[in-house]
């Protein structure tokens, strides 16, 4: 799978609230909420990152947010060190990966929606435990979204008790967010909405799905595994010094 269609089409599934382009390089601005929504990635850099960054950090900068440079295998050779020398903290190491799609019935109790109602976004954004200051910029960021999705939840006994998020581009869907409630883990919902979201995209001419898992939760990397997802390649971050 070709990387950067996979880092196109996951910048346009979570958009940002502010998107600038500068030599190839994709500056994200959000108001600080997510690392993902705010910070600086490479597509097709004609610049080295010194020069991005004498860019980038100026605007951070005014818009009073912490520089952040997502390093995905897209970056200039040497990337890594030169923000190392600058002080950079290195962090939250992911794995993207992979699966082509053969599911083909999703569970019943999955309720996938084409918009995001306000029960499914109160309650993801619960789940995903996104601070109360930052609810209306998580709102405005699922507002954002131009692509077709599925708004997913898991019923049991009448009851969500998991969320997902699948978005459609150029015959792949990629999976976001994917949480289940404390309550309820450890009893198979995650597996089952990951498939019910699967089946549904591939319904809709996906051939693909790809996901996005920090490397320190071993539960859904095992999860993923177990449904086929393969490591195609891994990112990190690196923050600039308070």
């Amino acid at each position: 799978m070709d990387i950067r269609g996979i880092e196109e089409r996951a910048l346009n599934a979570w958009p940002a609230l502010t998107t600038m382009v500068m030599d190839g390089w994709v500056l994200r601005l959000s108001r600080g909420y997510s690392k993902r929504a705010n910070s600086l990635n490479a597509l097709a850099p004609t610049t080295g990152i010194d020069a991005a960054l004498d860019g980038a950090e100026p605007i951070y900068r005014l818009a009073r947010l912490r520089p952040i440079v997502r390093l995905s295998p897209l970056m200039p050779d040497g990337a890594d060190s030169a923000l190392a020398a600058r002080g950079y903290l290195a962090g939250d190491p992911t794995t993207v990966m992979t699966v082509g799609l053969d599911v083909r019935a999703g569970d019943p109790q999955v309720e996938i929606a084409t918009v995001p109602t306000e029960a499914w976004a109160t309650g993801f954004a619960a789940a995903n435990n996104v601070p109360a200051q930052h609810r209306d910029t998580h709102d405005r960021m699922l507002g954002g979204l131009r692509l077709p999705a599925g708004f997913a939840t898991l019923h049991h006994d009448g009851r969500p008790i998991a969320y997902g998020l699948g978005v459609l581009e150029r015959g792949l869907i990629g999976l976001f967010d994917i949480v289940t409630l404390p309550a309820a883990r450890r009893q198979g919902a995650g597996r089952r909405l990951v498939m019910s979201l699967m089946a549904w995209g591939r319904a809709r001419g996906a051939t693909c799905a790809y996901l996005q898992v920090v490397d320190a939760n071993a539960p859904a990397i095992a999860l993923y595994h177990g449904l086929g997802f393969r490591p195609a390649y891994r990112y990190h971050y690196r923050l600039a010094p308070q």
